[in-house]
């Protein structure tokens, strides 16, 4: 089955990552620093903007800024897939996430991933909330200000939210987000 992808030059894109079979290769501070390290490289070569990210331990979530007259995203999150399994302490010490399927590629990652293109401000704003109160979602904060990994942090400091936003209620982002 062919995929077809939405690419439109110097846009904002919201993506899903999964690890493969859901496996917690985000758990440990060590696998996280190895993912921005990983992100960081790409960058260098091929420039992009992360404007909100959250890292959970099976899967993360990340908004992406392209630069004009650039649209490959593809490109961007293999050569980050692809550090990271190189380098990550885990994919060599599981013996189960050596082949997949016979082929002799490392499974740590789920095949595909969801992408969505930004279409306005409002679209912008609920994709930035879905991330950010994603840790409360999946039960592992109370809060989205209490979950390390996340760019929430910086957004409270520039005054986009208030230290105790998400805490103690239910952030509704609307059905399209939720499906995501």
């Amino acid at each position: 089955m062919k995929y077809r992808r939405l690419k439109v030059p110097g846009c904002t894109y919201f993506f899903t990552v999964v690890s493969f079979d859901r496996r917690k290769i985000f758990a440990d501070e060590q696998s996280v620093a190895l993912l921005r390290q990983a992100i960081e490289a790409v960058q260098t070569r091929n420039p992009f903007k992360v404007e909100a990210a959250v890292i959970l331990p099976d899967h993360m979530h990340m908004l992406w800024r392209l630069p004009d007259g650039d649209a490959d995203f593809s490109t961007r999150w293999r050569l980050i897939k692809s550090y990271f399994t190189r380098r990550w302490k885990g994919a060599k010490d599981n013996p189960t996430t050596i082949s997949r399927q016979g082929k002799g590629e490392r499974a740590v990652w789920q095949r595909r991933y969801w992408e969505h293109l930004i279409r306005d401000e409002v679209d912008w704003q609920r994709h930035v909330d879905y991330i950010h109160y994603n840790p409360v979602k999946h039960g592992l904060a109370q809060a989205p200000s209490a979950w390390r990994y996340s760019s929430i942090h910086a957004f409270v400091k520039q005054g986009y939210y208030s230290l105790d936003w998400g805490a103690g209620e239910r952030i509704d982002v609307g059905n399209e987000v939720e499906m995501e």
